[in-house]
């Protein structure tokens, strides 16, 4: 049995992975422990809620279907109090379900069955982009929105902006990008680490970032859609570049 590698920058981050298949839990709680990381574990949603309300770990693995209550609908009320990644593990390959999960808050997703050194790599990517890296970034301004990577918070008119990791990185994205377009391939690229996935992912995490820096999403003015092209972040009636 081959594991992926160790990545000493994560060694010791701890998991929450709720699953109720002992046979899926055995074999990913192996590999993940096996790439340095501390794994708890919880088999059902009432649990892994009450366990998230006591402790934050570092990133939850959450099946999508469980006993209790599901995954999506553990991952909706965690949203309602903190913004820890969320991996979904889910059965069910069709787009609409994926969505489903991606809409309640989930970070990202893996559909069953799945390698379990695919997994690692996946947590590994996630932390990646939350973990606050050696040399930190200096905070920036950009019209009514302060930036700042190392603390991974972001305001607006002085505001905290709740986001999730994933909704976090996209903003981040184009906060640093502004006045550019980039198409849903090169933002899956870009802000996710994947050369190939299914893009209403970035569809998705598009409408769920408007809904939380727009005042009218549905009339949006930061993040527009680029008829044919994508995607682009102006801030109106400000000065052009990064006010640092």
């Amino acid at each position: 049995m081959t594991h992926a590698s160790v990545d000493p920058h994560l060694a010791d981050r701890r998991l929450l992975l709720v699953e109720d298949d002992p046979t899926v839990a055995e074999v990913a709680r192996n590999y993940l422990r096996a790439a340095g990381f501390l794994v708890d574990e919880v088999t059902d949603g009432f649990q892994a809620l009450e366990t998230l309300a006591e402790a934050v770990p570092d990133l939850v693995i959450l099946d999508r279907k469980l006993p209790g209550i599901d995954g999506t609908e553990v991952c909706r009320r965690l949203r309602a109090f903190t913004s820890v990644p969320v991996l979904m593990l889910t059965a069910l390959s069709a787009t609409e379900d994926r969505i489903d999960g991606l809409e309640a808050g989930a970070d990202d997703y893996l559909t069953k069955p799945f390698s379990p050194k695919e997994l690692v790599l996946r947590v590994q990517s996630i932390l990646r982009r939350t973990v606050t890296e050696s040399t930190p970034e200096v905070p920036f301004d950009l019209g009514p929105f302060h930036l700042d990577v190392s603390a991974h918070r972001v305001t607006r008119h002085g505001l905290p902006v709740e986001l999730s990791a994933r909704e976090f990185d996209l903003l981040a994205f184009f906060l640093k990008h502004p006045h550019q377009v980039f198409d849903r391939e090169t933002l899956l690229r870009s802000v996710w680490g994947w050369e190939v996935g299914d893009l209403s992912t970035i569809t998705v995490t598009v409408r769920r970032l408007r809904e939380k820096i727009e005042d009218e999403p549905s009339q949006a003015k930061f993040l527009t859609t680029v008829w044919g092209a994508g995607y682009r972040f102006d801030v109106p009636d400000a000065a052009d570049g990064i006010v640092r």
